[in-house]
């Protein structure tokens, strides 16, 4: 059903694109060229295509349809009064594209090594925001079901007590689920994960991150502190309606729900499609952007980036 909905999404979107093309065009070949794009959306769905290939999919759809929208429209300015046309529908082309882009992803780049080794300080990527955000701020709350959150998703969310602050964790908890950690071991509903994706950088135990819960300590922020107070019985977290609980995969070295607290479902933005650049460079100047890093970049393009990394999926 998911797989299905989000084929009309994107009929949808690509629809409102089509606008773009000359009216003479769109009516004789408008409904082909719709048919054509549903068809190849049902192709990939039927071999159960990765995040990647459907990223490589959007792509080159949409060098397709950059490319088709100038010849035609070139051609159509040749016409009489067809430059005052070219221009109008211009605008609208514009519009829509600006439209697609800012609504269905967003740029984010990695300033901290919470993730780390599965998402690097100084990777930027592309995050799917299409059926997450929430309160009708988003054109695919209106034509998709809001997408469910899962189990071992990372995702892209709004820090639940500075929103204006993006941050990048793996889910651990959804609601009802009763989460505790022993020895650094995640345990859920009583059963001990398999997270092959983990590091952990010491092979000392703190008791508040690595035995959680205990009690609050000092880095313990407010929304912490609610946890402790609303959310513990039995020595277990149980995740309450609404909510997740997340962490980050470099265990001993990320600021998560064991810090401060849950992430309302609301609050999530997306999860990360694909690294479209990664480059080497420390957490101070991703955090403070300056002329140095500028120059850095500018010197060091090409042996700092890290090409291995380029249009791979965080997993």
């Amino acid at each position: 059903m998911e797989d299905s909905n989000a084929i009309r999404a994107l009929c949808r979107v690509y629809a409102a694109m089509l606008y773009a093309y000359p009216r003479e065009f769109r009516l004789r070949y408008g409904a082909e060229m719709h048919q054509f794009f549903h068809d190849r959306c049902r192709e990939l769905v039927r071999a159960q295509a990765g995040t990647g290939v459907w990223f490589r999919f959007g792509m080159r759809n949409l060098a397709d349809w950059i490319t088709s929208t100038v010849r035609e429209r070139n051609a159509d300015s040749r016409k009489p009064a067809g430059l005052r046309k070219l221009v109008q529908e211009g605008a609208v082309t514009l519009l829509l594209f600006l439209f697609v882009t800012t609504t269905m992803v967003q740029a984010y780049v990695v300033p901290t090594g919470s993730m780390e080794n599965n998402i690097l300080v100084g990777d930027h990527m592309l995050v799917d925001k299409v059926g997450f955000e929430n309160g009708g701020n988003n054109w695919s709350s209106y034509v998709l079901p809001r997408r469910e959150v899962k189990r071992g998703d990372i995702i892209a969310f709004r820090h639940p007590e500075h929103v204006e602050m993006a941050l990048v964790k793996r889910v651990i908890g959804l609601p009802g689920d009763r989460i505790r950690l022993e020895a650094k071991q995640v345990i859920r509903n009583g059963q001990k994960l398999d997270e092959p994706y983990v590091r952990h950088i010491s092979q000392d135990i703190d008791d508040y991150r690595d035995n959680f819960p205990t009690a609050p300590e000092f880095s313990t922020t407010a929304g912490g502190r609610e946890l402790f107070l609303r959310h513990v019985q039995g020595g277990e977290v149980i995740v309450p309606p609404d909510m997740l609980f997340v962490m980050g995969d470099n265990r001993d070295n990320s600021l998560d729900s064991r810090y401060w607290g849950f992430v309302p479902n609301s609050y999530v933005v997306g999860k990360p499609l694909v690294i479209y650049w990664s480059y080497d460079a420390p957490t101070s100047d991703y955090l403070d952007w300056s002329f140095r890093h500028v120059e850095d970049v500018a010197l060091h393009f090409f042996t700092k980036t890290r090409w291995d990394r380029t249009l791979t999926s965080p997993k």
